[in-house]
This record gives structure tokens, sequence and C-alpha cells, in this order.
């Protein structure tokens, strides 16, 4: 078990973080499940008094994932006072998660800062489970379980920071394998933004922004006129995101 104190981590100050990954056009989410209960979480932790907020979600980030450079956004303070409960701190105790000399530090009123991280899924081999955890598992974004505390009001704002991203900025490229097709592309899109999309006018604006390059290879093992495969142009793709003339699709 580990143990908390203040000289360790900065008191009533957490992160959560939503991981987004999109696998066979499905966007999914990174849950962790607690010990002994059926009680679903996403991953987190709290800010040690020696690091940067920021920081401390990217090491919560490469520690379920294993993967670093991670896209990370961070979208909300939530700091209601209903989102804290006693009875939760009550229950980790009684399955034996948290020490009960720990019961000050967890019955405090914490803040977390929410951020969203978009991965790719084929990267993340095997998703680590935390000290809380029994193991961690990618849900599709509809079929979440019941999540605790007010983590289900943290992914819902996560979706739709991550439609608002794809209406504004460019998006994919951690999602993507390095090399897609056009229709892969879109159905990333659709997928987020839960509409279909026309094909001939999705692949006219994505190829307007400059952001993708065409790699000059079909996709393998299809028929006759296989799909072009893309990657995008890191360089281009990277000034997208500051650009004010990038209008989504």
């Amino acid at each position: 078990m580990a143990s908390f104190s203040d000289e360790k981590y900065h008191p009533g100050l957490s992160v959560d973080c939503v991981i987004f990954g999109f696998n066979s056009n499905v966007l999914k989410v990174l849950l962790l499940k607690l010990k002994g209960t059926d009680t679903w979480a996403l991953p987190g932790g709290f800010v040690k008094s020696s690091e940067n907020v920021d920081d401390a979600a990217i090491r919560v980030l490469r520690e379920r994932t294993g993967l670093e450079d991670i896209f990370l956004r961070q979208f909300q303070l939530f700091g209601s006072l209903e989102r804290h409960d006693r009875a939760h701190t009550e229950k980790m105790i009684e399955k034996g998660i948290i020490n009960k000399a720990d019961i000050p530090w967890f019955n405090q009123r914490f803040v977390t800062l929410g951020y969203y991280a978009l991965v790719e899924y084929s990267k993340v081999n095997e998703p680590t489970a935390d000290y809380i955890s029994e193991f961690c598992q990618w849900y599709p974004i509809d079929e979440v379980p019941e999540l605790m505390l007010d983590h289900s009001q943290i992914l819902a704002r996560a979706y739709e920071e991550l439609k608002e991203q794809v209406s504004n900025h460019p998006v994919g490229l951690n999602l993507m394998p390095a090399q897609f097709t056009m229709p892969e592309l879109q159905s990333l899109y659709e997928t987020i933004l839960g509409k279909s999309l026309d094909r001939r006018n999705f692949q006219r604006k994505m190829l307007s922004y400059g952001i993708l390059r065409k790699t000059g290879k079909r996709q393998n093992g299809k028929a006759h006129k296989a799909p072009w495969l893309y990657e995008f142009d890191e360089e281009n793709y990277a000034s997208a995101l500051q650009a004010d003339n990038y209008r989504g699709i």
C-alpha cells in the first residue's frame, strides 16, 4: 500500500486522465477496475510536491500506457463540493486498498485537473494497473460502465472537448498508425463526431490543409484499385494546430 503525506504530495490536488484510443473503427477509453470491487475509474493520481501539475499527468499516462510524447491537453478543473464522498474512502479501507492511517488524507476536499490524451491504440500493448486497481482495460466510449465519484462527468466533458478539437484543429496524428487510408481517417472523424461525412468533401478538405502526404503506396491485401496510403506531415500538422485558418471538417 502507498502512504500519503503533505510532505510528499500537494494536499487537496489530483489529476484525472481520459485516455482515448481508436481501434477497428471504435473510439475507446482506458479505465481502471478498483481492487475487490465492481467500481471503475479513470487513470489518475496525486500531484507530488516536487513536480509540476502537467508533469504529474504525464507521469500517470506513462505509468498506465508506457508511452512517451503523448498528445495531452488540460481541459477543466473539477471542484464541486459534491465530488467528495466519505463512503468511497470507507469502501477503499474495507477492501484493503488504503491504510486507515491515511483516512485524514483521503477525507480532505480534493479538486482535480482533467486532462485528455490521444494515443495510438496499437502501441499500448499491455495497459498497466496502479496500486489501487486490479487491471486496466479499454472500453468502447458507448459501453463505459458506471464510474466512481464524478469520473463519468469528467469523461463526458473530455469527449465534448475532443469533438471541439475535431471541429477546430486537426486530429489523428496520435490516434492513427503511421500510414493509413483516407477511408480509415474519415472513419476516425465520423466516430468522434457521431455522424456520417461526405467522402469527396472530406478528402478535399483534408488535402487542402496540407497536413497529409501521399506515400505513393496502396493498401496491401486489397482488391484492384486499393486505396492509397497517406501519412501526416508532422511539421505542417503542428502548424495547423496553431493556425486560425483551419476550419475542421
